[in-house]
């Protein structure tokens, strides 16, 4: 197996209190899996490191990088709490936790670029797909993914890659960034309508959308993004990066697919069969949402295991080989 985990220092830091569904207990939840299952035992593991500042703008503006860390300032013993968006909030350490999750992203991007058939997968908190070029949004202050994204494109002078996001929301803030720029590609399966009440019709000709109604079973959600595949071997991506939600799940209380870990492992193999043929099988995974605690811990093994599944090479013909 070739994936490499991401953690952060400061993720179980980021705490807006029990009440609030996106939790620390989610990562405590995906270890206790990974351990139960011997994931844990044949992954690599690095600390992830915080992203540069000058990073942030790749998504960002400058004026809404400045309000973050401005109103991080604010935290002290009698102002322990300040929200940048109604469900989306700074506590001591939050900041920290949020350079470090997009850090992730941008260190995994360093991985997969120094090697062939490598995966990344960033176990890390806060998420960020809701959040916008200047807003937080939906637990997200900063957006990982299209920060990473672009880094790769920059860095590597890269000229085309992919993302691919399966959460059950809406990933509104990564196609609000993302929305013409012909280097990106975005696939996004979503149920609809349901929060944040965005994806359908979509913004720009570069955006793959796939709404799903509320109900909708594991055998509908593979009938609707089966068309992903051939769509991103034609683009030929030289990267791939999956903001991988669990919130499908149909254990999960904050949607309303019927989806399994089966579920997850298929979509997982099948990108990872798409990387083999396009991009030497570099993939680059970041964590979205997921709030039944245990169905996201047996969904993030299953995402794992369909990623280090490779494509199975097709068979010899009848006289050994030879033609």
């Amino acid at each position: 197996m070739t994936i490499r985990i991401y953690r952060t220092k400061h993720s179980m830091k980021h705490d807006l209190g029990p009440e609030h569904p996106e939790s620390p207990n989610r990562l405590f939840a995906i270890d206790d899996q990974l351990l139960a299952s011997g994931v844990e035992m044949v992954c690599e593991h690095a600390d992830a490191t915080p992203i540069a500042d000058a990073y942030l703008s790749l998504a960002h503006a400058p004026h809404y990088i400045k309000q973050v860390f401005d109103q991080a300032n604010t935290l002290s013993d009698d102002n322990p709490l300040v929200w940048l968006a109604d469900d989306t909030g700074l506590v001591k350490g939050s900041l920290t936790a949020a350079l470090e999750s997009a850090g992730a992203g941008c260190n995994a991007v360093d991985w997969v670029m120094q090697g062939t058939d490598r995966q990344g997968f960033c176990l890390t908190r806060p998420p960020g797909h809701h959040a916008t070029y200047d807003s937080a949004m939906g637990f997200c202050i900063f957006n990982n993914i299209a920060i990473a994204a672009r880094y790769a494109l920059q860095n590597y002078q890269l000229q085309r890659v992919a993302i691919v996001d399966f959460d059950v929301h809406h990933g509104n803030g990564t196609e609000h960034i993302i929305a013409g720029d012909q280097r990106i590609m975005m696939c996004s399966s979503f149920q609809h309508p349901f929060y944040p009440h965005s994806g359908s019709p979509v913004l720009a000709s570069n955006i793959l959308s796939v709404p799903i109604e509320a109900g909708a079973t594991g055998d509908v959600f593979r009938t609707k993004v089966a068309h992903w595949f051939d769509a991103l071997i034609n683009f030929k991506p030289q990267l791939i990066f999956l903001s991988a939600g669990f919130d499908g799940h149909a254990e999960d209380p904050m949607a309303h697919l019927r989806l399994t870990e089966d579920d997850y492992y298929w979509l997982s193999k099948k990108l990872r069969n798409v990387a083999d043929m396009c991009c030497e099988g570099r993939i680059v995974s970041l964590l979205e949402g997921g709030y039944d605690n245990s169905a996201l811990g047996r969904s993030v093994v299953a995402h794992l295991k369909g990623l280090a599944s490779p494509t199975t090479p097709p068979p010899e013909n009848s006289n050994g080989g030879q033609q």
